[in-house]
C-alpha cells in the first residue's frame, strides 16, 4: 500500500465521513501515541517510541493546521517507520519538497491523505467547480489544514488542469503541477511584469479572484502565447506568494515541444514531474 493507501485506510477503519469528525489527535491516542506540545528547537516536531507506545511533541503553532499537519507527520512515521526516532521540520508540507529522505516524503503524503481523505475531500472539492485561493481558503478552514497543504492536495488530486507555484520576488522556489498535466509547459523561473502575481508581491494589488492571462506570461515555451490560461495569487509567509495557475484545455492538445529543458535540469522536485496524458 502506498503511504496514503494507508491513511486513509486508517480513516475508513475509523468509519470517519466527515471533515470535521478528522479528530488527527483521538486518532493518535487509539494508535499508541500520546501528544505533547513544547518549543522545540531547530525542529517542528519529534516522535519517540518504544514498543506499542510513542510520544510525539510538537511545537506550538498559531496556526491549527500546521500543528495538525505535523502531528499527521509523526503518526506516518509510527505507521510506516516504527523502531526509529525523528525530528522533523514539517510545518509546512513544501518545507520536506526537497527532502532527500524517502521517510519524510512519504510521512507527508501519509499526513495529506489523513488530513483529506479523498473519500472525503474530493466530492467537496467537486462541488467547487474551479476554486480560486477565496475558495480554497473555505476548505482549509472546512478540513483544519493550511493553505499550503490544501492547495497541493488540490494539485495531486488530479482532477484539475493545475500548477500550484510558489514564488519570492527574485524566482520562482518551486511548482508543483497535477500529475496529469502535459510535462511540455515549464513554468517561468521569475516573475513576468505582465503577471498579476508581480502586482501583489511588488505593489501589494490583491487579485479578486481568477484572472485570464496569456500563456506567454507565466510559461518559458516558445509557443506560449498562443494560449491562455487564469491565474490568481495570494501572500504566504516571508514576503512570497502562492500562485494558481489553471491550464485551458487547449494546452493539453499541444505538441511537446523540445525548445525548453527537460524538467529535471530545473531543480524541480522528481515527484513533480508528469506524464504527458489528456484530460
Amino acid at each position: 500500500m502506498t503511504p496514503g493507501e494507508r491513511a486513509e485506510a486508517l480513516v475508513a477503519q475509523f468509519g470517519i465521513r466527515d471533515a470535521q469528525d478528522l479528530d488527527i489527535e483521538a486518532i493518535a491516542c487509539d494508535r499508541g501515541v500520546s501528544v505533547e506540545k513544547q518549543n522545540l528547537s531547530g525542529c517542528e516536531a519529534t516522535l519517540v517510541g518504544v514498543g506499542n507506545r510513542a510520544i510525539a511533541t510538537i511545537k506550538p503553532s498559531p496556526f491549527i493546521g500546521r500543528e495538525r499537519f505535523s502531528l499527521a507527520h509523526e503518526l506516518g512515521h509510527w505507521d510506516m517507520h516504527r523502531g526509529q526516532s525523528f525530528r522533523c521540520r514539517v510545518d509546512e508540507p513544501d518545507d520536506n519538497l526537497i527532502a532527500n529522505r524517502d521517510a519524510e516524503k512519504q510521512a507527508d503524503q501519509f499526513a495529506s491523505h489523513l488530513l483529506m481523505p479523498r473519500p472525503i475531500f474530493n466530492p467537496v472539492v467537486k462541488s467547487l467547480g474551479t476554486p480560486s485561493f477565496k475558495e480554497i481558503e473555505g476548505l482549509a478552514k472546512t478540513f483544519q489544514t493550511s493553505m499550503v497543504a490544501t492547495s497541493l492536495r488540490l494539485a495531486a488530486i488530479d482532477t484539475l488542469p493545475l500548477i500550484v507555484a510558489c514564488f519570492s520576488k527574485e524566482r520562482r522556489l518551486w511548482s508543483i503541477p497535477a500529475p496529469h498535466v502535459p510535462k511540455r509547459w515549464f513554468v517561468v523561473e521569475s516573475l513576468n511584469e505582465d503577471s498579476f502575481a508581480y502586482d501583489l508581491i511588488f505593489k501589494g494589488t490583491q487579485p479578486s479572484g481568477l484572472r485570464k492571462q496569456s500563456g506567454e506570461v507565466w510559461f518559458q515555451n516558445d509557443d506560449a502565447e498562443d494560449y491562455e490560461l487564469h491565474e490568481h495569487s495570494m501572500p504566504y509567509r516571508n514576503g512570497q506568494i502562492l500562485v494558481l495557475l489553471y491550464l485551458s484545455s487547449r494546452m493539453f492538445d499541444a505538441r511537446f515541444d523540445p525548445s525548453v529543458m527537460p524538467r529535471s535540469k530545473q531543480g524541480l522536485p522528481s515527484h513533480s514531474r508528469a506524464q504527458n496524458k489528456r484530460w
